[in-house]
């Protein structure tokens, strides 16, 4: 069998063949960034992604620690895949009439069908060079901290958003790892490059970081717009703005990402955009039948918002974009809908873009007042 360094050499020479723009080796360490998560479930900031709970048989979080459910890994090959196509932010303006799906949704196809297979490619390769070697592949579907292994093998450091940022990359980036069984040559952490910067934190409009690195899944819009179900919480609606499928916004803000450092644009045809889903029509998604919605969003990871979800979303939208042509249709959905969920969120965005209406004529009025017409 080769020696440590030829495969090491091998794994990210295969990684690069197939297609990542990033690879890089981790040990199989309990590592202390993940010592606040039980912590961090106890309090309930997972919402209700009961699956981030997932315990063995002896009770403990498997994402606690890799040796909860694969003892037997070594090392950790982690990935990375470049998304960003250079299509406008969620804080560029757009149409008052559009809505806002996160980037890497925009896709031709999700990025799990994507990414997976040229894991396993990577995967044959090694265990074509170490017959009888054990791994596994993830795309983020495994009970497996990636971030803090990509942190750990120098892919990238945390950010205080969470995201793992890659200094010339961004963080524009989708994660893959394989635990192998091979003991393989480990990189150097990613040192934290945030700084005193903030601005992630402070452009959160539903406030879900409770500190620098730490986020209460269950206020973020991401969790709120795709995993969330049933009611919305209401003290959360107006924060959510348009988003209708996850948030950008703080990877928007974020120097490392930011228009003037000319993030590199990737042109992988699987990530380019699939029509009408950068600024998608808000009336569109608010009105969208079954089998439009089955059509449209196969193979995409917006369809783990359901349609019920995806219709709610963009309604909580209209009535936050203080667009007042959406009343009719508002109005529409919420005398003759018989989804419960969406006739509900239509009524509350029908009396948001009232009261807003009702506000600027007061404020129109009292300016009438404080500044009479000269006659």
């Amino acid at each position: 069998m080769p020696g440590t360094t030829e495969l090491t050499q091998l794994a990210k020479r295969a990684a690069a063949e197939a297609g990542f723009e990033l690879a890089a080796i981790a040990p199989a360490h309990t590592f202390p960034e993940l010592d606040y998560f039980p912590q961090w479930i106890a309090e309930g900031r997972n919402g209700e992604m009961r699956y981030l709970e997932s315990r063995t048989a002896e009770g403990e979080l498997k994402r606690a620690s890799l040796s909860c459910v694969a003892p037997w890994t070594k090392s950790v090959i982690v990935v990375a895949a470049a998304y960003n196509t250079g299509q406008p932010y969620s804080t560029d303006p757009a149409p008052p009439d559009a809505g806002w799906i996160s980037r890497y949704a925009w896709g031709q196809r999700d990025y799990h069908d994507v990414i997976l297979p040229r894991l396993r490619q990577v995967e044959a390769r090694l265990r074509e060079a170490a017959d009888g070697i054990r791994s596994w592949c993830y795309v983020d579907t495994g009970p497996v901290a990636e971030r803090v292994f990509a942190q750990h093998s120098g892919i990238g450091w945390i950010g205080k958003n969470a995201c793992i940022i890659n200094q010339q990359l961004g963080s524009w980036l989708f994660l893959g790892i394989i635990l192998t069984s091979l003991e393989l040559t480990p990189d150097l952490p990613a040192p934290d490059r945030c700084g005193t910067c903030t601005r992630c934190l402070d452009a959160c409009p539903t406030d879900a970081f409770i500190a620098p690195h730490r986020l209460d899944a269950s206020r973020c819009i991401s969790y709120l717009t795709i995993e969330k179900r049933g009611q919305l919480p209401g003290e959360l609606r107006a924060g959510m703005g348009r988003h209708v499928f996850g948030c950008d916004i703080c990877q928007d803000v974020c120097p490392w990402n930011n228009h003037s450092r000319k993030t590199p644009v990737v042109t992988s045809p699987e990530f380019q955009p699939r029509e009408k889903l950068v600024n998608p029509s808000l009336e569109w998604l608010a009105t969208i039948g079954e089998e439009e919605f089955r059509e449209t969003f196969r193979g995409s990871p917006i369809k783990r918002a359901k349609r019920t979800g995806l219709r709610r979303n963009a309604i909580v939208a209209m009535g936050n974009s203080g667009n007042r042509s959406f009343l009719p249709v508002l109005r529409r959905i919420a005398e003759s809908d018989t989804d419960d969920i969406v006739t509900a969120h239509a009524r509350w965005s029908i009396g948001r873009l009232e009261r807003a209406d009702q506000d600027s004529g007061t404020c129109t009025r009292v300016l009438a007042q404080a500044y009479p017409s000269e006659q």
